[in-house]
C-alpha cells in the first residue's frame, strides 16, 4: 500500500459527550480462517453467519477480512489515541504484512481534524507490533515520537516483560526497539497498573492478559454512557459466538480465554459499546446474551451509543 491509496472513510461514534473516530492504518484481507483460528470449524460458525457481514467473512466462508486501526477519542478536555497501528517504514522481516509500510494513517488522522501535535495522550492496550507502530516515525536518521506533546500510557508489567528480547515473539521482532524505547528515551512514557482507576477523562485500564503478557482493555464512562476498547481479546466477531477460540497470535492460551469471557461479560453487564481493533467494518457494536452464550450486533456509524 502506498500513500497515494485512497483515504479510508472514518467511522464516527458518540458515547456521552465523547466523540470516537476510527482511524484506519491498513486493511488486512483474505486471512485464512484456519490460520487465524487453530480451532476453526465452519460448522460451529454456520449458525451465526447472519450476524456477520461480507466485510468480515468472504463469500467462500474460508477467509476473514480485518483491519488495523486506532481509535481517536475526543473528550471535552483532551485528544486521545487508543493504540497506534503498525506504523510506516518499520523493518519487519519476520512479519512481511507490516514490513516497510507506507500507509495514509496521518492523512486519515488529519481528515478527522487532528495533527500529531494535537494529541495529548496515547493509551496502549499492549505492546504488540500492530498496536505501537505509529508511536514513532523516522526523522533525521532516528526514530522519534510521532506525538511529541503526548503522554504515552501503558502497563508496567507489559513493558517489563517485552523489554527482554527473549520474550518477544517473531511477529513483533524489532517493534520494542523502534516503537517503544524511543518514547521512554524522550521522557514521554507513563507506566501504570491496570487497576480500573481513571487515568484521564473517564478512561481506565483493566487487566485482560493472555493475548500478550499483560494485555489490557480500556473502559470509558461519559455522562453515564459506557464503552470498552478491547484491544485484542477479540479478533473478529466470530469469537463472540465461539469465545473459547484463541487466535494464533494469543501468546498465553488459558488467560486469553479467561480475559475474553471477562470482556464479553463486562460489555453485557455495563451495556458498553464495544470498540474492536481488528474488526473490518463496522468496527464497533453491542454484545448481548444469547441463551448460554453471547451475540453481536453492529452499531451504525454516526449513531449515538
Amino acid at each position: 500500500m502506498s500513500s497515494s491509496d485512497p483515504i479510508f472513510e472514518a467511522e464516527l461514534y458518540q458515547v456521552g459527550n465523547t466523540r470516537i473516530t476510527r482511524i484506519v492504518d491498513q486493511p488486512l484481507e483474505n486471512n485464512p480462517a484456519t490460520r487465524l483460528y487453530p480451532d476453526w470449524q465452519y460448522s460451529a460458525v454456520k449458525p451465526y453467519l447472519d450476524a456477520l457481514t461480507s466485510h468480515d467473512l468472504t463469500a467462500d466462508h474460508a477467509h476473514f477480512n480485518q483491519s488495523v486501526h486506532c481509535w481517536l477519542v475526543q473528550t471535552t478536555h483532551h485528544t486521545i489515541l487508543i493504540d497506534t497501528g503498525a506504523g510506516n517504514d518499520k523493518r519487519r522481516p519476520d512479519n512481511p504484512i507490516f514490513d516497510r509500510l507506507d500507509t495514509p494513517f496521518l492523512d486519515n488522522l488529519a481528515r478527522a481534524g487532528v495533527q500529531p501535535e494535537d494529541v495529548d495522550y496515547v493509551l496502549l492496550t499492549h505492546l504488540h507490533v500492530d498496536h505501537v507502530g505509529w508511536n514513532t516515525r523516522w526523522q533525521n536518521g532516528a526514530w522519534v515520537p510521532t506525538f511529541a506533546n503526548a503522554q504515552y500510557v501503558f502497563p508496567t508489567e507489559e513493558y517489563r516483560f517485552y523489554s527482554n528480547p527473549a520474550n518477544v515473539q517473531p511477529p513483533s521482532h524489532g517493534s520494542f526497539e523502534d516503537s517503544v524505547q524511543p518514547v521512554l528515551d524522550a521522557g514521554l512514557a507513563k507506566m501504570i497498573e491496570p487497576d480500573g482507576r481513571e487515568v484521564v477523562d473517564g478512561l481506565a485500564f483493566h487487566s485482560s492478559p493472555g493475548h500478550s503478557y499483560a494485555h489490557t482493555s480500556i473502559s470509558l464512562v461519559s455522562k453515564g454512557e459506557r464503552a470498552l476498547f478491547g484491544g485484542d481479546v477479540l479478533h473478529t466477531p466470530v469469537q463472540v459466538y465461539c469465545p473459547d477460540w484463541n487466535s494464533v497470535f494469543c501468546e498465553f492460551a488459558e488467560p486469553a480465554r479467561a480475559s475474553r469471557y471477562w470482556a464479553l461479560n463486562h460489555a453485557v453487564e455495563h451495556d458498553a459499546l464495544y470498540f474492536s481493533t481488528h474488526f473490518a467494518a463496522p468496527s464497533a457494536g453491542r454484545i448481548t446474551r444469547r441463551g448460554d452464550g453471547y451475540a453481536w450486533q453492529y452499531e451504525e456509524s454516526g449513531a449515538r451509543s
